[in-house]
């Protein structure tokens, strides 16, 4: 089984990406958060520092491009591949309301002819590998079967599916009938994706698809970076491990950054999954969300590390 880290946007960029890699059990594939390619603009600090491969070494990692055009992704992936990528991936997942109305991401999936012919152009000129992450549809699952027909046209490198419709969002359950669907017709290598939060959630998905040999994690892994260990080898991640890792991804944001204010805001992003992972956290994880400075802050987390037990 090979198993990938999926792209969040404003969490697993690549401070916490290498955090994660000194401390926990290694991906085979991390994938990074989208570019939007604009034609009139570079790329901005964040994208940079991101696609950086001195910020990316040890890993396997693959850029992620959104876009419904063609010029723009073949542009974007021959820069990407003049700094050593050998992958790019095609967002047509992304649910957020501003990138649907401008039929990207899983917006694109509401315009099947288009992305055929999309998918036509960037599948003759490209010479890097392309890999393609989707959501099943975007208002109905009925289209998912014709979006398969258009998919198994390419030489896709792998099928990255979400199965939820745009709408979902991330609610609802995954539509494991769709799923089942791919399994059944798709000619390119699959990669599942959705709602695999435990190593239980893994063993039984497993156990409903023992040919799919790749899966993806996403909130699943910042609500627990031990998960994948866990799922490997049965072993929980320990409180001394989990505040190592705290620790280091604190003081690389505070020196990205060079001040408190947006350290603590991408600290609390992180916690407002990861706090889940302790017994009794709810009051901790509140004064967490409240301070409003370094030693506020780290008051609160000492307080969680030292009360609270790791479920």
């Amino acid at each position: 089984m090979k198993y990938y880290l999926a792209p969040m946007e404003g969490i697993t960029g690549y401070i916490y990406r290498n955090a994660y890699h000194r401390y926990f059990e290694d991906f085979d594939k991390y994938f990074l958060p989208f570019i939007a390619p604009h034609t009139n603009r570079s790329y901005n600090a964040r994208e940079r520092n991101d696609l950086l491969p001195e910020h990316n070494e040890g890993m396997s990692a693959v850029p992620q491009i959104l876009t419904n055009h063609a010029g723009d992704f073949l542009r974007t992936a021959g820069d990407l591949q003049a700094m050593g990528y050998t992958e790019v991936n095609l967002n047509l997942g992304c649910p957020s309301g501003t990138v649907v109305a401008k039929g990207r991401g899983s917006g694109f999936l509401d315009e099947p002819q288009k992305l055929d012919e999309f998918f036509e152009r960037i599948f003759e000129k490209a010479t890097v590998q392309i890999s393609v992450k989707t959501r099943v549809g975007k208002d109905s699952p009925a289209v998912f079967e014709e979006l398969l027909d258009i998919f198994n046209k390419y030489p896709i490198k792998e099928l990255i599916v979400h199965p939820r419709i745009q709408k979902d969002f991330y609610k609802n359950t995954p539509r494991m009938d769709c799923f089942e669907t791919a399994v059944e017709k798709s000619r390119n290598p699959l990669c599942y994706n959705g709602d695999l939060f435990t190593a239980q959630d893994y063993e039984n998905f497993h156990k409903a698809f023992p040919t799919i040999e790749y899966v993806m994690l996403g909130r699943g892994v910042i609500a627990n970076p031990g998960l994948l260990g866990e799922i490997k080898s049965g072993q929980k991640v320990s409180n001394e491990r989990l505040r190592e890792f705290h620790d280091r991804l604190y003081c690389d944001y505070r020196t990205l950054f060079g001040d408190d204010r947006n350290a603590l805001f991408k600290m609390k992003e992180v916690w407002s999954y990861l706090a889940g992972l302790f017994e009794d956290s709810s009051g901790y994880a509140k004064k967490i969300k409240k301070s409003g400075n370094h030693m506020q802050y780290k008051t609160a987390v000492d307080a969680l590390f030292q009360d609270c037990r790791l479920r």
